[in-house]
């Protein structure tokens, strides 16, 4: 039994909630949930070929991926972007000092979400092959 909708259906909440995240100011989560809802999608594909996949770098996964499809480089690099937001967003250990939610902007946050918009509009045009 394969799961890519499962995992396609929790990319699509994951970036829902970049929205709400951003409403409340809550900018490093808009950025976490950025790249959750990117590693979902990329994962519904792999799912969706019957391939398991382990990690949570979206950057590697798409370089798995590009084994067997090409990955244009603006996909790969809101990869790089959002990997970037996968450990700092959360821990303050992930910064010289402070907390998180001191450091991430709005702005920031805003263009996580482009990314990841863009890796689902990619990855949904993988799953309807």
């Amino acid at each position: 039994m394969t799961r890519w909708k499962d995992w396609w259906n929790q990319a699509e909440a994951d970036l829902r909630h970049t929205k709400v995240a951003v409403e409340s100011g809550s900018y490093e989560w808009a950025c976490f949930a950025s790249q959750q809802a990117a590693e979902k999608a990329a994962k519904a594909v792999f799912e969706k070929r019957g391939e398991k996949i382990w990690g949570h770098s979206v950057l590697r996964l798409l370089e798995v991926m590009g084994e067997s499809v090409f990955i244009p480089d603006e996909i790969i690099t809101c990869a790089k972007v959002l990997d970037k937001h996968y450990i700092p967003t959360r821990y303050p250990n992930g910064l010289v000092e402070g907390s998180p939610s001191e450091f991430y902007t709005k702005e920031e946050a805003e263009f996580a979400i482009g990314c990841a918009e863009k890796i689902l509009r990619f990855s949904d045009s993988l799953l309807s092959e």
